[in-house]
């Protein structure tokens, strides 16, 4: 994995973190649009709501 994969994944990663650690509504919608934003889309080919649908049942849980 070249630098800037790893950079692109240490990005989205540390945007999950932040989501797993915070119950701020209105930080958890910021992370959120992140996850739908184009800039996620060229750092990761992770479908976002896939992803978001997935870290709402971690918090449900």
């Amino acid at each position: 994995m070249n630098p800037y994969e790893e950079l692109a994944n240490a990005i989205v990663l540390q945007a999950v973190k932040d989501y797993r650690l915070t119950d701020d509504e209105a930080e958890l919608a910021e992370i959120e649009r992140f996850f739908r934003s184009g800039w996620f889309g060229v750092l990761s080919k992770v479908d976002p709501e896939y992803l978001i649908r997935n870290l709402r049942k971690e918090k449900s849980k």
